[in-house]
């Protein structure tokens, strides 16, 4: 097996000139993000402000991509793959210095949402420029490793928060604000790296658009959007009520943490490896597969089980959906038509957003009413009905 994908690698038409100023560029962005991100809630603390404002800075981030993904997807389609990531690292650039320079809470709140914009050009322009360089067939590789790197900028974030906040309660925002600052301007450098398509003449003359209403009825990608969402939200879910059900049930917080940990590594490892999983189990299969699997782990993470069960879930849960979460990317691209690629993947980001915003509002009111044990079944439910669906609307199926 191992013989055969490293001939495949050998033989793939990877663009490795485009692919790694892609990859460096991610990187940083993902620390740069992470940074800001933290640091502005940090810096909401400083100012005082109530519970309302942290919920809709927080909330801003979400808001404006649900409105501008579509758009934005069309413009990657016709060609504009790099510009899209260079729009994304000005605009990246342009927040970082506003946050180094003003602190109020309506700044907070509008460097939020622009950070939430610049975001979203990112990450569908990076997303189909791995498309571009991984080629036909390399793709599935060139995913995997995106995905794996914007894990580890992911995690390099707070570690540098934690470095420059050391014993302190509330880290120094401003030196904070002001690494993010520099970050931006190296991952602006970076993007500039990354060539636009050379033939855009062709790409431009590729045919009418395609309606959202049309796309939407492409068979099987609906299903595949709802995987995403589901994904994306119930990672989000379980990093934020992880810390609930440590205190529901008298869980230390250095098991809480280690339990976060563990899903991460877990995340990032069943990246490393989704490459061979899907050329051994097949995309279709895994699909189906790895949400069953991790609906069966968030409902074990759910029962009152001893701490050395809990490790088995969460470990079950970080590799299953670090499975789901790049298969989702790779399956729309693979179900979307050439010229509307960009359109499908900004359809599946604004999915995500809109789960991102609404879904917390809900799974507030569940935990009110039953506590993060009714929160967790209600995901390994959405999980479990999701692969059904991908299922029922696998190709071939009569």
């Amino acid at each position: 097996m191992f013989d055969q994908l490293r001939s495949r690698v050998r033989n793939s038409d990877i663009d490795f000139r485009l692919l790694v100023p892609l990859l460096l560029n991610s990187l940083v962005v993902q620390t740069v993000v992470a940074i800001v991100r933290i640091t502005t809630s940090y810096r909401a603390v400083e100012l005082n402000l109530s519970v309302v404002w942290l919920g809709a800075i927080s909330a801003a981030f979400a808001i404006l991509p649900i409105f501008m993904a579509v758009a934005v997807g069309r413009f990657i389609d016709r060609g504009h793959d790099a510009p899209a990531a260079w729009i994304g690292s000005g605009l990246l650039a342009m927040c970082c210095a506003g946050f180094a320079m003003w602190s109020s809470a309506e700044a907070l709140l509008a460097l939020t949402a622009l950070l939430g914009v610049a975001h979203m050009f990112l990450m569908i322009g990076q997303q189909m420029l791995c498309v571009r360089s991984g080629g036909a067939r390399g793709m599935e590789h060139v995913v995997a490793n995106y995905m794996v790197v914007c894990a580890i900028g992911q995690a390099i974030g707070p570690l540098i928060i934690a470095w420059v906040g050391g014993s302190a309660t509330i880290p120094p925002t401003q030196p904070l604000f002001i690494t993010g600052a520099i970050g931006s301007v190296i991952a602006l450098a970076l993007a500039f790296a990354m060539r636009p398509v050379r033939d855009r003449a062709h790409v431009e003359k590729g045919g009418p658009v395609v309606p959202v209403s049309e796309l939407l009825r492409t068979p099987g990608l609906r299903a595949v959007l709802m995987v995403s969402v589901i994904t994306v939200t119930a990672q989000d879910l379980i990093i934020i009520y992880l810390p609930l059900l440590g205190a529901e049930r008298s869980i230390d917080v250095r098991d809480i943490g280690a339990l976060l940990t563990v899903r991460a590594a877990a995340s990032m490892l069943a990246r490393l490896i989704y490459p061979i999983a899907i050329h051994a189990i097949g995309r279709q299969r895994l699909m189906i597969a790895t949400p069953l699997v991790s609906a069966l782990a968030f409902v074990g993470l759910a029962l009152p089980l001893s701490l050395a069960p809990m490790f088995v879930s969460i470990a079950v849960i970080g590799c299953a959906l670090g499975i789901v979460m790049t298969l989702s990317i790779t399956t729309v691209v693979e179900l979307a038509a050439v010229g509307v690629r960009g359109t499908a993947n900004s359809l599946r980001i604004m999915g995500n957003r809109v789960g991102q915003v609404a879904v917390p509002f809900g799974a507030g009111l569940v935990a009110a009413a039953s506590g993060v044990a009714g929160i967790l079944v209600i995901i390994a439910i959405s999980l479990a009905a999701s692969a059904a669906a991908v299922y029922l609307t696998r190709p071939g199926r009569s």
